[in-house]
């Protein structure tokens, strides 16, 4: 018998998930469930899945976890709801639009001993380990990320309080690639482009420079102005190396020349198929983030946000 798994949430990345499990043999994708019927109804008809009236009925179907698929601004409760059902879940990226909720989340998942993965599914890159590879025995000194982009089409989008605005919500993927290939930022100082689109309030660019516990300095710059994705990923100098990754390509350079290489798998497959394997008893895959590790990774992205809307030194939360 394969994993009963429910999904909240049939947006473009909730349909993606819902794809993604129902292609698996061992994952019976046993109910979706949205705030808008019609979306759930569209995405359960593509997968063949059935729809749930409501959470209630999703959590009443005998699962084995819940994959959370929804907006910034709707996490906590549903989360919440989950730990008192004792059920393990997947939650996307961000944890929140705000730090207090992902906190009060992380706590009670913490308190509870739930199993959980999240949606950064960017560490499942065999790229990421090859780049570790590059990088070990050297020291970082400097580490550039970059998410310059366009804006997206949702209206919660466009408001921080729902989305938490573009580092919270699209830049978190480098920042949490900049913890792991450089280390832990202890301090963050920035400013921001302010929005001149109506109706938004999330910057049309933001700048930020991070001093690393390492020593290394590093910088982090967004934009949402552009008319397609431009630049989206990190490069991190180290003694006698540079690494350039993104989610299609690697670039080492030493003193011995280039090597260029692309990932091997479909990352927001393996994201998905590695939960799997812990709710089915394997161990846990490298790449996989539960909350606690994501957790870091939103603290850092807030106080870059901090950092860039007041202009003040921000410290980084452990």
């Amino acid at each position: 018998m394969g994993i009963r798994v429910g999904l909240v949430g049939a947006g473009a990345v909730g349909a993606r998930h819902a794809r993604v499990l129902s292609g698996l043999d061992d994952v019976e994708l046993a109910g979706i469930w949205d705030a808008d019927p019609a979306t759930a109804v569209t995405v359960a008809a593509e997968v063949a899945a059935p729809v749930a009236a409501d959470l209630a009925g999703l959590l009443g179907r005998g699962l084995d976890a819940v994959w959370l698929c929804v907006p910034p601004f709707a996490h906590g409760e549903l989360e919440l709801t989950l730990v008192r059902a004792g059920l393990p879940f997947f939650v996307e990226k961000p944890l929140a639009a705000d730090l207090p909720t992902a906190e009060r989340v992380a706590a009670a998942v913490a308190d509870a001993g739930l199993p959980t993965a999240t949606g950064y599914h960017w560490r499942h890159l065999d790229t990421v380990a090859r780049a570790r590879a590059a990088l070990a025995g050297r020291t970082v000194r400097l580490v550039d990320a970059r998410w310059w982009g366009t804006t997206p089409p949702p209206a919660w989008w466009s408001r921080a309080d729902r989305s938490g605005g573009q580092v919270v919500e699209q830049a978190t993927h480098v920042l949490d690639l900049l913890r792991v290939l450089a280390g832990e930022v202890d301090e963050v100082v920035g400013g921001a482009a302010p929005s001149t689109r109506e109706g938004r309030d999330v910057p049309d660019a933001t700048a930020a420079v991070l001093r690393l516990s390492s020593g290394a300095v590093g910088t982090v710059s967004t934009s949402c102005v552009l008319p397609a994705p431009t630049a989206s990923g990190l490069e991190v100098v180290a003694d006698g190396a540079s690494v350039h990754l993104t989610e299609t390509a690697l670039r080492v350079r030493t003193a011995a020349g280039d090597e260029e290489t692309a990932p091997t798998l479909d990352a927001r497959t393996a994201v998905d198929r590695a939960f799997v394997d812990v709710l089915s008893g394997r161990p846990a895959p490298p790449g996989l983030v539960d909350v606690a590790e994501a957790l870091a990774t939103h603290r850092l992205g807030c106080a870059v946000a901090e950092a860039t809307r007041t202009g003040a030194t921000v410290r980084v939360g452990r």
